[in-house]
């Protein structure tokens, strides 16, 4: 599978990182007027402290060292001016902060439910082109940093008003004293620029990285009785390592472009007050500038340089933000998703259904041109209450078969019906109600038995308990110490892998489907038992008054495939030949071969004399 491509990053990411910035301000517009008005608040309240303060050095400070009397009057009238802009300033600062909090972390809520109902919408083949770890990737570490920049972004919005009121103020206090220190800004916009044109690549690279560490991660421990059976653990370990390795490089990379980035944003408004106090004094002293005036532009000079930290904070933030963004942005827009139509299934009780399969073809990748088709003129009917085994060798396009029954695919050509209509023209959700697919591959969730089987639907104990009898499941749940309140652990693995396979069948069962699908699913029980479960969906479904489902099975057992009322044999993606199992074994050398050879296999040889002698 080929990289995902990378984003393009280029001189324009400040733009595109305000760009980001306005989705959220255009989603959360209130929120986002809260905490500016808060921020805006703290500014004003910030810059009033300067004035507040040359004020009192010339109407209270001077005054005071002059005559050499503390007057209590005026001191109570300082003090409480301070407490009371203090007090106001400390309503800002919470009304900014719990605005941004709120602020990004609904936009990062709204952004990972997009993202996972994309992935739910996405058919099967786009699944298999992308990596998992690459799709949770998407729904968490790029939507964080996508909206990383909003917990800074009212303070910034709010001190650029303070950095307008305060520059203005400086100008009318003293004029030479302003420009000499706002000299610095120029240097201010230029550190930016170069900050943004070599962090952004590194935040790229970074974000790519953090995608491949998941799927890296993902993939082991996912497979992780084989890398143990193996002795992988060694070779994986080094596999994962050198990619944590090279994202570790890359965010210190990144950390040492910051923290060259940080101190200079720190210092350049320092500088200014130096130089603004330095010129102040020879100003004071030839008498073009009054005490309180050089005091007031130095505090102002400090008050612009906690703006000028906020946009550098905001600025910092940004490359990894518009990496993410585009990250996310790339799933959002993809349009492969399946599109339904308005058609109604028959809902439970009706019946069983009639199932068509007619001409279908299909590929994997058929976008790639010269792309082998795995199905080609697939054409068959399943009448409604009937049962079915599909059979054919590896390879012969089963299972993808049953994906189309499924709809987890379309085909490339041709039509799958449910009682004559075409399942693209089924409304959304319709063929769930009726169809339901028990898939060679069993998942159990981390939750209990009853949880696992009734999932999401409101469903009575008795229901759950008529269903795993028909599974042949309740023996073993009944013995569990906590019987449907059982937890099943991830993935099952409390459970056998035949204990899996019965809790998969009953979760089909118990919503009681018109078309009942079985993908090999009862390879992990004993044929015995398989028997019993075959001829328990029949007996129990009309034990409970209702027909039993159409019934399709991928079957290899000799023993399942005799219970069949017909057989449909696939061979090199086409329909060979169909019949009763007795007919194919009298007629067709192919299918007698592959259905005995398969009975061979399972059948317990001999132990000769020669080989005991060889083992010993």
């Amino acid at each position: 599978m080929s990289a995902p491509a990378q984003p393009r990053v280029g001189p324009a990411t400040l733009r595109d990182g305000f760009g980001v910035l306005g989705v959220a301000i255009r989603r959360e517009p209130w929120v986002f007027t809260w905490s500016t008005l808060g921020s805006v608040l703290f500014g004003a309240l910030t810059v009033a402290d300067a004035w507040v303060l040359g004020w009192s050095t010339e109407r209270f400070v001077i005054p005071s060292f002059q005559d050499g009397e503390l007057k209590p009057g005026a001191a109570i009238a300082v003090v409480a001016l301070f407490l009371g802009v203090a007090l106001l300033r400390a309503v800002g600062i919470v009304a900014r902060r719990l605005g941004a909090g709120i602020m990004q972390y609904r936009m990062q809520a709204h952004y990972r439910r997009a993202v996972t109902r994309k992935y739910l919408e996405l058919p099967l083949s786009w699944h298999q082109r992308h990596p998992t770890g690459q799709l949770l990737s998407n729904a968490n570490s790029d939507v964080e940093a996508a909206w990383m920049p909003i917990a800074p972004l009212p303070m910034a919005v709010g001190t650029v008003a303070m950095m307008v009121v305060a520059i203005a103020q400086m100008l009318l206090a003293d004029l030479v004293l302003a420009i000499a220190g706002l000299i610095t800004f120029p240097i201010v916009i230029v550190a930016n620029v170069v900050y943004q044109r070599f962090q952004s690549p590194l935040m790229t690279r970074a974000q790519a990285l953090r995608a491949e560490l998941s799927e890296i991660a993902h993939e082991s421990f996912d497979g992780a009785m084989v890398v143990k059976t193996l002795g992988r653990e060694t070779e994986e370990t080094e596999r994962f390592a050198a990619k944590a390795d090279a994202l570790r490089d890359i965010n210190i990379r990144s950390g040492r472009m910051r923290a060259m980035f940080d101190p200079v944003m720190e210092s350049l408004p320092n500088l200014a007050v130096l130089v603004v106090l330095a010129i102040g004094v020879q100003r004071f002293l030839a008498g073009d500038s009054d005490a309180g005036d050089v005091v007031t532009v130095a505090y102002l000079l400090t008050i612009v340089a906690f703006p000028i930290r906020s946009l550098g904070w905001l600025v910092a933030d940004m490359p990894r933000s518009v990496v993410g963004f585009r990250r996310v942005s790339a799933v959002l827009d993809e349009t492969g998703q399946m599109t339904y139509g308005d058609a109604s299934a028959a809902g439970h009780g009706a019946g069983p259904a009639r199932l068509e399969v007619a001409d279908v073809a299909f590929a994997y990748g058929a976008d790639d041109a010269g792309a082998e088709p795995l199905l080609r003129g697939i054409d068959f009917t399943v009448e409604p209450g009937r049962s079915v085994a599909l059979v054919g060798p590896t390879a012969s396009g089963k299972s993808t078969l049953t994906s189309l029954l499924v709809r987890a695919v379309d085909p490339d050509a041709g039509a799958v019906r449910l009682d004559g209509t075409d399942l693209r023209q089924l409304a959304h959700g319709e063929l769930a109600d009726a169809v339901a697919l028990v898939p060679q591959s069993t998942f159990v969730f981390d939750d209990t038995v009853r949880g696992n089987i009734a999932l999401d639907r409101d469903l009575d104990d008795a229901t759950i308990w008529e269903a795993l009898r028909a599974a042949q499941a309740e023996e073993f749940v009944r013995a569990l110490p906590d019987g449907l309140d059982a937890r099943l652990g991830e993935r099952g693995t409390s459970l056998s892998g035949g204990q899996r396979q019965r809790i998969a069948l009953a979760r089909a069962l118990v919503r009681r489907p018109r078309l009942l699908i079985l993908d090999d699913a009862t390879s992990a029980v004993d044929p015995e038992v398989e028997g019993r479960i075959l001829a328990a969906l029949r007996d129990q479904a009309r034990a409970a008054g209702h027909e039993p489902p159409t019934l399709l099975t991928v079957a290899y057992r000799k023993a399942t495939i005799a219970l069949a009322d017909e057989v449909i044999y696939l061979a090199d993606g086409r329909v060979a030949d169909r019949g009763t199992h007795a007919e194919l074994l009298a007629r067709n050398p192919d299918y007698a071969r592959l259905v005995n050879a398969y009975e061979a296999e399972l059948e317990p040889r001999p132990v000769t004399g020669v080989d005991e002698e060889g083992d010993r």
